[in-house]
This record gives structure tokens, C-alpha cells and sequence, in this order.
């Protein structure tokens, strides 16, 4: 089987890009299954009920997210009510939604796990900890993790600890995607970021004058998403769905 991982879908202008041209790249990579982290696919980052459906809306299976899960107040109750809209798993209890899905494919399962890290980003549950306690719970062989994490350390040291464990460790955040492919243990495929969808000619997805200033006279400023031509960012893992055991990984600049 084939899955599609796409990265950090930015704004209106992401999820429009990706919609016109998701089915394409579903079509000519043979896709089965189709994975989006859609944590800032609201304009003007967080994810919001429209966002949320127009990624639905294109066919998407699973829906992860990171540290602007609830940027949108208005939105929270959502992650109670939809199975395949995923929070970060080390959130602490009693926090609305849930940390993964196992999406029934009838003849397989597979299951999504959303992870976030804890360098340089909000102090959760130690995310080892809680894959660890994630991985007993689940009965399919066939386990992806989206980690939404800032540090490229907390990154491959995640991929080397669930090597042989899970069918892929997908990186996000970061909004660039790295080069380093790989399966690891002959088993699992990894990559530290798979990048994000949205403006290619921009700082992260945001107007680059708007990010520039802030860093240059560090006061407030607004952040507004570009407008320039867009690029989607992915990665396509090839799989054995009856052992969870990765074959190939495939990363992907459409443009």
C-alpha cells in the first residue's frame, strides 16, 4: 500500500493550492491512504471548522496537528466530535479530543499517531513515554507517527528509538522539508520534517516583509500569509500492510 503524508497545509491559499491538485498527485503516485497535518490551515494559522472540511473535502483520512491545535477557541469542541481530527497524544488528561485514530480500511487498519515534542515548545508528557503507552493499546502492525516537534535532536532520536516499532516517524513544524529520507532498521520510514504547503516565496508561509521586520526591529506585528505561487510539500511511503514494515519512502516538491 501507499500512503500520502502532506506537510503543514498554510492558510487559505495552502488548502485551495492542495485541493486543485491533491487528486493528481493521488492518481499518479497510486496513493491508498492520505494523511495532513492541518494545524495552520485557517488563515492566519490554527485549523477552524471550514479549513477543517475543505481538507475533508478532498478526501483526506486522517487530519494531525501540533502546538496550534487550539489556536481557535471556537473550534475546540470539534476535536471531541471528529475521529480523524487528531490533537498532540501528550496533551495531559481531560483535555478535549484524542492523540490517535485507526482508520478501518476493511481488509487492514492503519493507525495515525500525533505526537508533539517538548524542546523548545509547550512542557506535555514526555512524548516517549506516552508512544510507548500509545503502541500497547494498538492491535495493527501498520502505526504512523506524525511528531510535530521544533529540535532536530528530539526529531531523529524519536526515529531511532521507533525503528522496527512503527511503519514511519514524519516529521513536522518546522515548515522545511529536510533531505534525509531513509528507512530505518529495514523497517521503518523516516524523514526529520516533510516541509509544509503553501507559499513558496515566503518566510515559513507568512509575507516576508511582515517576517522580516519583526525580526529585524523586534516589535509586534501581524503576521498574513503570502500571496506568491505555492509549492506542496509530502512524502508517499510504500508499505507491506499485512507486517507495518516500510519498503520505500518518497519525498515530494509539486509545484
Amino acid at each position: 500500500m501507499k500512503l500520502l503524508f502532506v506537510g503543514d497545509v498554510v492558510g487559505e491559499i495552502g488548502c485551495n493550492f492542495l485541493e486543485k491538485n491533491i487528486y493528481r498527485i493521488k492518481q499518479e503516485y497510486g496513493v491508498d491512504v492520505t494523511i495532513v497535518n492541518g494545524e495552520n490551515s485557517a488563515q492566519g494559522n490554527g485549523i477552524t471548522k471550514p479549513s477543517m472540511m475543505q481538507l475533508v473535502g478532498m478526501g483526506v483520512d486522517a487530519i494531525t496537528t501540533g502546538n496550534h491545535c487550539f489556536k481557535r477557541r471556537e473550534f475546540v469542541e470539534m476535536f471531541d466530535k471528529n475521529e480523524i481530527l487528531l490533537r498532540p497524544a501528550n496533551y495531559p488528561d481531560g483535555v478535549v479530543g484524542h492523540g490517535y485514530t485507526v482508520i478501518d480500511l476493511g481488509a487492514t487498519r492503519i493507525a495515525v499517531v500525533n505526537l508533539q515534542g517538548v524542546v523548545y515548545l509547550e512542557p506535555l508528557e514526555n512524548p516517549f513515554t506516552v508512544i510507548d503507552r500509545i503502541l500497547e493499546e494498538i492491535d495493527t502492525p501498520n502505526i504512523f507517527l506524525d511528531f510535530h516537534a521544533e529540535a532536530t535532536a528530539e526529531k531523529k532520536a524519536m526515529g531511532q528509538y521507533l525503528a522496527g516499532r512503527v511503519t514511519a516517524v514524519m516529521g513536522t513544524h518546522t515548515h522545511v522539508q529536510t533531505a534525509d529520507e531513509t528507512i530505518l532498521s529495514e523497517h521503518t520510514a523516516y524523514i526529520t520534517d516533510v516541509g509544509m504547503t503553501g507559499p513558496e516565496l515566503s518566510v515559513l508561509g507568512v509575507e516576508s516583509k511582515v517576517a522580516i521586520d519583526k525580526q529585524r526591529f523586534h516589535y509586534p506585528v501581524r503576521f498574513v500569509e503570502s500571496q506568491n505561487p505555492c509549492f506542496i510539500n509530502a512524502i508517499v511511503v510504500e508499505f507491506d500492510e499485512k507486517t507495518g514494515k516500510a519498503y520505500n519512502i518518497e519525498r515530494i516538491i509539486w509545484r
